[in-house]
């Protein structure tokens, strides 16, 4: 048995049900506002609830979630599920929203005798609350969360870009100085955009709105125009005026645009934006794409020809990100157009993630590096400069010790995964206690936990989709002239490399 929910769904298996004869519970209409208590300043919800309306229903009544996911789309389980988090390294409590919750219901198998179902409520200072903060679906089905919040603030944004010189340096310091402080960088284009972000007070004047560029609906034949011209790139086999001209074109506009900040809602007069924390936060008004046949919509929506993706999301300890960003460096001034695809979308989006005590949440505090990038309909297809963005992961995962967002990523970024975290024991104790016959786990599940093998399938072609870490040219694409190779930075990376690229590099 899996939960299902409305809208949003993770990238690696969590939600599939196992078999012919698993189930889907469906947590759509589990989405009321139980209660709000303005003195204690908390909120329970159902677990299908939007993260839109979770911020909406709190701002109603002057309150605020202060560190919350970009993308209003996913539901509040979905979120507990995952481990998804903002961006801060000032939360007394965390900047993930487990860490703001101090109640959660969550219902249970049990035996006949029982009555085959059992409600345990789980309250702060419980350590089973730490396992269900971050539960990945495999403990039960939460039913009802309590979330301690804020009194309703202001905070002001200034989007600085500069160049990316002295990065390396920046990104340990940065999160320190603004509450709200991420970067996004292009290393194609040698430049980062810093996000300066801090609360100010209440009187400051302002009203602004974000609404983020990229998560606005988009008329569907533009999309299909858009991904045709990435296949037709793809298909050349270099990005040299190809993704990187259309990488700068597409950057260009987002940052005139100051990537969807307004004063009013209407029109961007200059830095920096001011207005109440509800309205910038979080973004996602494709979600209100007009029933128009599809005529527009999300620009990833499976039923329109768009988007088609890997999603990479590793965390590194913020003691390492220096190390990191130098070595993503040197692998940019040895192909920087190798780098051009991803500024098709985000860049390098750097999140800051402070420690958590919840067991399958943050060690220790952290920089989370999201990247996007093209992705074939064809498994069986190479992808251009596949190996550098191979190598940057492999660098993040097993050099650095990096963590793997639990709801994005490709199966070779959960090889041990688990083993990284030092409650991961005690996580297994409360699942075994909770659901011991596996009613709600399935063959992905028990293997990112390790219950059991095959996180890695190895078999022809294998790498091409992070299905595995290729160990033999067949697991590349040697009759498309891939074939395996170690790193160009981190010798003990392997990855995919055209032949054509080998050219001047000692592989032995």
């Amino acid at each position: 048995m899996k939960v299902a929910t409305s809208t949003s769904h993770s990238i690696p298996k969590l939600i599939c049900p196992e078999g012919e004869n698993g189930l889907i519970i469906s947590t759509k209409d589990l989405n009321r506002t139980l209660n709000i208590d303005e003195s204690a300043m908390t909120i329970t919800v159902e677990p299908g609830m939007l993260l839109r309306q979770l911020i909406n229903e709190s701002a109603m009544a002057g309150l605020a979630i202060p560190y919350v996911p970009y993308w209003w789309g996913v539901t509040v389980g979905g979120i507990l599920g995952t481990g998804a988090h903002g961006s801060s390294l000032w939360g007394e409590s965390g900047s993930a929203v487990h860490d703001f919750v101090i109640q959660l219901r969550i219902v249970i198998p049990v035996g006949p005798d029982e009555g085959y179902a059992k409600v345990r409520t789980l309250q702060n200072g419980d350590p089973e609350l730490d396992a269900a903060r971050v539960s990945l679906g495999v403990l039960g089905v939460i039913s009802q969360v309590t979330l301690q919040l804020q009194p309703m603030f202001k905070r002001s944004i200034t989007l600085l870009e500069k160049n990316d010189s002295d990065l390396a340096d920046q990104v340990s310091t940065f999160g320190r100085q603004h509450e709200f402080a991420d970067l996004t960088w292009y290393p194609s284009q040698s430049k980062v955009v810093y996000r300066i972000d801090d609360r100010v007070s209440s009187g400051t004047p302002g009203n602004g709105v974000y609404d983020f560029a990229a998560f606005r609906s988009v008329p569907s034949q533009y999309l299909a125009m858009a991904r045709s011209l990435e296949e037709s790139q793809e298909s050349r086999g270099t990005s040299v005026g190809g993704e990187c001209v259309t990488g700068s074109v597409c950057t260009s506009p987002m940052e005139m645009a100051a990537y969807g900040l307004t004063r009013n809602g209407m029109a961007f007069n200059g830095y920096p934006v001011v207005g109440y924390n509800n309205q910038l936060q979080s973004s996602g008004t494709c979600l209100d794409s007009l029933e128009d046949a599809l005529a527009t919509s999300c620009p990833w929506d499976p039923r329109v020809k768009g988007l088609y993706f890997f999603y990479t999301a590793i965390s590194i300890s913020l003691s390492k990100t220096k190390d990191f960003i130098e070595d993503v460096k040197k692998l940019v001034a040895l192909q920087p157009e190798a780098f051009c695809g991803l500024d098709l979308y985000i860049g390098i989006l750097m999140r800051y993630v402070t420690a958590s005590t919840a067991y399958l949440g943050k060690d220790e505090d952290v920089v989370e590096f999201d990247m996007i990038y093209y992705r074939s309909k064809d498994p069986m297809s190479p992808r251009i400069y596949q190996d550098i963005l191979e190598e940057i992961e492999q660098i993040a995962l097993f050099k650095y010790g990096g963590l793997p967002h639990w709801g994005k990523n490709k199966n070779m970024a959960f090889i041990g995964a688990i083993n990284k975290y030092k409650s991961a024991s005690e996580f297994l104790k409360v699942k075994r206690l909770y659901d011991p016959l596996g009613l709600f786990s399935n063959e992905w599940t028990d293997q990112i936990l390790e219950v059991k093998d095959g996180i890695s399938i190895v078999k022809e072609n294998c790498a091409l989709e992070g299905l595995c870490i290729c160990s033999e040219d067949i697991h590349c694409a040697p009759q498309k002239g891939h074939f395996c190779r170690p790193g160009k930075v981190y010798q003990e990376a392997r990855v995919c490399v055209h032949l054509s690229y080998e050219d001047g590099y000692d592989w032995s």
